[in-house]
């Protein structure tokens, strides 16, 4: 009896033609490439999210001097406010001090150096006595020409007398004519003589006035050239001290020659200030006049001397000194008048950005002319816009602001701004760095309103 195994008697029975099926089946398929369309699917996702984000942050770039659109919050901004002033308009350039005159004092005789009655740096007056050379010498050269003038007029005296005597005789017939003619001519030789020795007296008595020498004008006493006790000639070429003149002193200045027409149209109505600046162009030393404009153009640099004067009563010129030179031309009425820093430049040209109720507006503006740090409008802005001179690059135009006060660059009382040649006007020639009229600080006149009715301005908005 045959006993059946139970593990066998589980197994399951596969059919046939199932088996069959099994066997003749290949391989499973490869599946690769889905991995590779898997990778370009994200890589072009990637490109397209890129492009996607870069278009969207170049349509949200401000406009231009922007940075935050109006919906990003309010953006915190300096204003000052525009002004109707009256505007000097000058023209700058570089000049130095030059003295009217300047003398070298020499000594016209030989002699010994006895005295000197001056203390360098000393202010003289013309005909003050300087120094004094030793007069010995000529004084007994005088004494010597007296005695000769003595014999010679002795002599004259006697060959008169004999020529009276041979006239007589003459007359009565005693001598003859030639006798008479030579006497005559010996009076005349000895009339000679004392003339001559008259004129070596007064040439003597020169010498001795040339013992004390005189300022020959007035001025400053420059540093001593020659101690005393030393002997000194004519022939010296230092001389004994230097006298310039400093009160008044000229100043020699330079100008492009565009800029003649123009100085020249004005010369014909009215005398011409000039104002000299110190060579940062911060300080005013001095306040004078235009004199005279020099005969010819120099064709190596395109420009034209001026020679200006200035009292200098107080001393703040000195021969020899650089100096920056501006001629106010006129003056301009009425001008509105807005910082410098308030001006912005985009490829439409210049512009500004002005506040009204809270938010921000791009104004393009003209802008006439360029003085210092102001800068005079010539349409685009009224008296009273508020304008933005600080924190321009947040802004866009419509964004909302909020104004934390006035601008320094408002405050026009800490210089005149730029150096020589910086600023221009319409024509494109260097004006100058002039101030506005009433301006506290060294380039003119400050504004009427100043600081402060920039300041409340700001506050108001």
């Amino acid at each position: 009896m045959a006993i059946s195994d139970p593990v066998q008697d589980k197994t399951p029975q596969v059919p046939s033609q199932f088996r069959a099926h099994v066997e003749e089946a290949g391989p499973p398929p490869k599946r690769g490439w889905i991995w590779l369309l898997v990778l370009v699917v994200l890589a072009g996702g990637g490109y397209y999210y890129y492009r996607s984000r870069a278009s969207a942050e170049s349509k949200a770039a401000p406009a231009p001097g922007g940075g935050r659109g109006a919906g990003a919050g309010a953006v915190s901004v300096a204003v000052a406010p525009a002004l109707k002033e009256n505007v000097p308009y000058y023209l700058t350039g570089l000049g130095s001090v030059t003295p009217f005159n300047t003398v070298t004092v020499k000594s016209r005789v030989d002699g010994q150096l006895e005295k000197v009655h001056f203390t360098e740096g000393q202010f003289v007056r013309e005909g003050d006595l300087l120094a004094e050379i030793d007069p010995r010498p000529f004084q007994v050269a005088l004494e010597q020409m007296d005695g000769q003038l003595a014999r010679d007029q002795a002599q004259l005296n006697n060959a008169r007398v004999d020529f009276a005597r041979y006239d007589q005789l003459h007359k009565e017939g005693v001598v003859a004519q030639q006798q008479v003619d030579t006497q005559n001519a010996t009076v005349g030789q000895l009339e000679g003589a004392v003339r001559a020795d008259q004129a070596q007296i007064d040439n003597e008595k020169l010498q001795l006035v040339y013992c004390r020498i005189t300022a020959p004008l007035s001025g400053r006493v420059g540093l001593r050239l020659v101690d005393q006790g030393n002997m000194i000639h004519a022939s010296d070429p230092n001389g004994l001290v230097v006298i310039t003149q400093v009160q008044p002193i000229a100043t020699l200045f330079t100008l492009p020659e565009d800029s003649l027409p123009e100085v020249l149209q004005h010369m014909k109505n009215e005398q011409l200030a000039i104002e000299a600046y110190s060579r940062d162009d911060q300080t005013k030393l001095a306040t004078g006049k235009l004199l005279t404009i020099d005969n010819q153009i120099d064709p190596t640099t395109g420009t034209v001397r001026f020679k200006g004067e200035f009292d200098n009563r107080d001393l703040s010129l000195w021969p020899n000194q650089f100096i920056n030179v501006r001629l106010m031309l006129t003056v301009r009425k009425n001008a509105i008048v807005i910082p410098l820093a308030a001006i912005q430049r985009g490829t439409q040209g210049t512009y500004v950005y002005t506040i009204k109720n809270g938010h921000a507006n791009l104004q393009p503006v003209k802008v006439d002319m360029t003085q210092g740090n102001i800068s005079l409008i010539a349409s685009g802005v009224a008296e009273g816009d508020q304008v933005v001179v600080d924190g321009q690059d947040r802004l866009q135009s419509g964004a909302t602001v909020e104004v934390q006060g006035t601008g320094g660059s408002g405050d026009r009382s800490n210089g005149p701004g730029p150096a020589p040649g910086k600023a221009s006007g319409r024509n494109g020639r260097p004006n100058g760095t002039g101030k506005a009229e009433g301006d506290p600080g060294p380039g003119g006149v400050a504004a009427p309103q100043g600081l402060r009715r920039q300041q409340d301005a700001g506050k108001q908005n």
